[in-house]
């Protein structure tokens, strides 16, 4: 269980540090994860919670199992959201995104914001984190120049 659950802090912390950027959108699937992740986590509680009373106010006793499944699965959406977040946080660059990563590290670095050394195996959490002091220290258009 602890793996899960590290998994699920670590794919938290993705959600953080990769940049909610429009432009990332057509590059990488994490705008549309994070997007929904993020709308499932607000919303689900309260979807779970009116539905089942609902259920209690109006519904007959017969269809509780059914309620109950259908919350676990409300419940479930946002989970498979950070589960899938922390497994891409973690997954290798591949090589073409590698030299993608070191590029921008180059850029970031001759545009003298202090930055620690690049990652020799870098994975999509070190991506997030670089992307995400690119868009904040460099010109948006950064992006079509790699």
């Amino acid at each position: 269980m602890g793996t899960f659950t590290s998994t699920l802090h670590r794919g938290n912390d993705y959600l953080g540090v990769w940049p909610q950027e429009r432009q990332l959108a057509a590059l990488f699937p994490e705008y549309r994860v994070i997007s929904a992740t993020r709308l499932g986590l607000r919303a689900m509680p309260a979807l779970i919670v009116l539905s089942l009373l609902i259920q209690f106010q109006l519904g007959h006793p017969q269809y509780w199992p059914g309620v109950v499944a259908s919350a676990l699965f409300l419940a479930s959406l946002p989970v498979q959201g950070l589960y899938w977040l922390g497994k891409r946080a973690d997954t290798r660059l591949p090589p073409t995104l590698v030299n993608w990563y070191r590029q921008l590290y180059a850029k970031i670095a001759a545009a003298g914001v202090p930055i620690q050394e690049p990652v020799a195996r870098p994975r999509y959490f070190e991506l997030g984190e670089t992307l995400t002091l690119a868009f904040k220290q460099l010109d948006k258009s950064f992006i079509r120049d790699l």
